[in-house]
Parts: structure tokens; sequence; C-alpha cells
């Protein structure tokens, strides 16, 4: 017998809820390299808390992903392997996290409290050399905040912070792709990837390459300090209201 995808998605105007968060963090990640979990993780936690944060997780492949294949000459592929390894242990270390939160009334509040952290570490200003250890180290981090919320962009932003744009967005967008898969991974094998996660994601998936071809003429004008406070200050007002409405 088919099966009836619409059985597992939300209703139609928290649907369009996610929609709308997912075009803004897929443009706001394309430009910058840094952003999609932040602005989608509260929202849609907000409309769909049910749907997180496997869905995000899902998107994010698809944005990781097609980010970089419009930029892999950009790539410092000399920063991979440490990032990547300390990506991999922090999804690892958060897939325990996630089994005791995902699906209780404490994973809002973990988000608000992870996009809080995360816009603060984005305004702090702090800059740290690339080394294989600070890779390391902001992968571990990222690995545990990306695979709990979908949002492990600020501690590789931080050491990309003054790295020419393309080449720091290239970069930034291939450790968030790689980092998305390995979440995955790691929530599945926990058993938190979920057939109504999966339905959204297929629904939300066409936006995705859409919205990376409609940006893709901003990219060679864009400056990253032009999105960067509205981004910013989208994902603290989701913040805000999700874990007001969480106490």
């Amino acid at each position: 017998m088919p099966v009836d995808i619409a059985e597992y998605l939300p209703p139609l105007l928290p649907w369009l809820a996610c929609a709308l968060a997912v075009t803004c963090g897929t443009v706001v990640q394309k430009l910058s390299g840094a952003g999609f979990g932040m602005i989608a993780a509260p929202i849609m936690t907000i409309t769909a808390p049910e749907w997180v944060p496997g869905t995000i997780l899902l998107l994010g492949v698809l944005i990781g992903i097609g980010a970089v294949l419009g930029a892999r000459d950009a790539i410092v592929r000399s920063d991979l392997p440490a990032g990547f390894s300390g990506r991999l242990i922090g999804a690892v270390l958060a897939a325990f996290v996630a089994s005791a939160v995902v699906g209780t009334d404490l994973l809002p509040v973990v988000i608000a409290l992870i996009v809080l952290f995360a816009v603060a570490l984005s305004l702090a200003g702090l800059s740290m050399p690339i080394t294989p250890q600070t890779l390391f180290g902001a992968g571990v981090t990222a690995g545990i905040m990306g695979t709990l919320t979908g949002i492990g962009a600020p501690p590789m932003a931080i050491l990309y912070s003054r790295v020419e744009a393309r080449r720091s967005a290239a970069t930034q967008n291939a450790f968030f792709g790689f980092g998305m898969i390995v979440s995955i991974g790691a929530l599945a094998f926990a058993g938190l990837i979920r057939g109504p996660q999966i339905a959204l994601a297929v629904s939300l998936a066409p936006l995705v390459p859409l919205t990376l071809i409609a940006v893709r003429p901003l990219v060679a004008r864009f400056e990253r300090g032009a999105i960067r406070p509205w981004a910013l200050g989208l994902a603290t007002l989701s913040a805000l209201i999700l874990l007001t409405k969480a106490l």
C-alpha cells in the first residue's frame, strides 16, 4: 500500500513557516558559510517541534553539499581532516544527550539556549589561529551543538572570521555538510531519525536547490557583514520567543 506523505506533515501554516525558515536559512548559509541552523532551528521548534532536530539535519546535508559544489576550488582542504575528526567525536557524544532530551519539554529550552550561545559567540569578536588543535576543538564543539540543534557553525566561524570571504564560506560549508551527515548517522543510531522528520525534509527539499540557484548572482558581490546583523537579530528574536514559550 503506498504511503501518503501528507499524513506525516504538520498542518499548512506550520509547514509554510518551516518553508520560510529553510529558505532564509539557506540564503544565509550559502552567502556566509554559517547560519542555517540559527535561523531554522528556533522557528521550526516553535511551529513544528515534533519534527526537530532530524528535519534540520536532513536538509542541512542538501544545503552543505549544494553550497560546496558551487565553490569547490575555494575550500582549504588541508583544514578538513582535523575539523572532520572533531565533528565526528562531538556528534557521537551529543547522540547520548539527544536520547534524553529529544521529544521532551527540555528540547525547546536546549535549542533556545544553544541559539543564544551561538549568537553570543558570533558577536564576541573572538579570533583564534587556525591550527590542527583549534580545528579539532571547534569540530568537537560544533558536533555537539550541531547534533542537538542543527547549529554547528559558530565555532568554525570564529576560526575563519579573518579569512577571505569566499574561502571562508566554502570551507565552512564543507564542515557544515560533513557535520550534518555524521550528526544524522549518530541520531539514526540512537533511533531519533523517524518517518515524520524524513517526510517533512522531503517536502521541503526542493526549496534548497531553488534557493541556492536564486542566490547565486549575489555571491560575487556579497559582503559577509551586510547580512550578519539581520541574521543574528532574527535568530535572537526566535530563540527568545521559543524560550518564553518553553518556560
